[in-house]
């Protein structure tokens, strides 16, 4: 197996995991309070979401678009 595969394959693990640790932190009880007062999640729980789904995508792009 070529190390971009395997590149690609480790960023769709980390990605789904920070998207997993997203949805966690989005349900959390400081998480909700903050989410019916400010109308956002917090920071981190941003985070989580923005890095995990940049992760996703560019695992999926490596793996559809090498050679």
């Amino acid at each position: 197996m070529a190390t971009y595969k395997i590149v690609a394959l480790v960023l769709l693990v980390v990605g789904f995991i920070l998207l997993f640790l997203a949805y966690q932190s989005s349900q959390s009880m400081g998480d909700q309070v903050t989410e019916a007062i400010t109308g956002r999640f917090t920071d981190p729980t941003i985070w989580y979401l923005i890095l995990g789904a940049a992760s996703v995508v560019a695992g999926f792009g490596m793996l559809l678009f090498s050679k």
